[in-house]
Formats: C-alpha cells, structure tokens, sequence
C-alpha cells in the first residue's frame, strides 16, 4: 500500500504559477512511475504528466512547455512546476504512483485559474 499526500494547490490568475508537492509513503518509491493527472468539472481525469524512476517525462500536449515533473527519489516526492497557468488549467489535480496491475491515488489538490 502506497500513500500519497498532495499540497500546493489554490487560486492564481492566468498566466502565473504554482508548484505541486506529492509525498508518498509506506511502499518502495522506486518501482513506481508517478503522475499527475487532472479532472476538471464535468470531465475525465487525464494524465497532465508522468515520470519514471530514471527521470523520463512525459507530458500531455496540453501543458507541454508550461508544466515540469520532477522527482526526488531520496525524499519520496514528486513535483510538478506549473507556469504561465490558463482557466483551462482549472481542474482537481491528483498524485498517481503506477506499477503493472497497481494504481496508488492521492486525495486531490484543487487549482483554480482565473482570467
């Protein structure tokens, strides 16, 4: 069993940042590619970014060049720098540690963009 915890979400104006924390405890870190995903109302949940235990990244074109994942294999976490923010950003952000046939879920960190 993984536990992941989230912080740093809240309200900004388009165009300015925020910086996503997700701390995991109680499972081997290094197994697990994280991700961010986000559900904004009335929508799907969808992968805003991942990374694997190596440093890979990848991201959804939505925020490609805007958002950086990064992770801290030392101290269990996992980051994500959100820049230049849009109200489409606007959604529940969630932390996701993923292994074949395992899917670990934060309890969400809302992030509000206005215009």
């Amino acid at each position: 069993q993984v536990y992941l915890v989230e912080s740093g979400g809240g309200a900004v104006q388009a165009g300015g940042s925020l910086r996503l924390s997700c701390t995991a405890s109680g499972g081997f870190f290094l197994r697990y590619v994280m991700g961010w995903y986000r559900q904004a109302p009335g929508k799907e949940r969808e992968l805003a970014a991942s990374i694997t235990r190596y440093g890979s990244t990848s991201y959804a074109e939505s925020v490609k060049g805007r958002f950086t994942i990064s992770r801290d294999n030392a101290k269990n976490t996992v980051t994500l720098q959100m820049n230049s923010l849009k109200p489409e950003d606007t959604a529940v952000y969630y932390c996701n540690a993923h292994f074949p046939g395992m899917d670990y879920w934060g309890k969400g960190t809302p992030v509000t963009v206005s215009s």
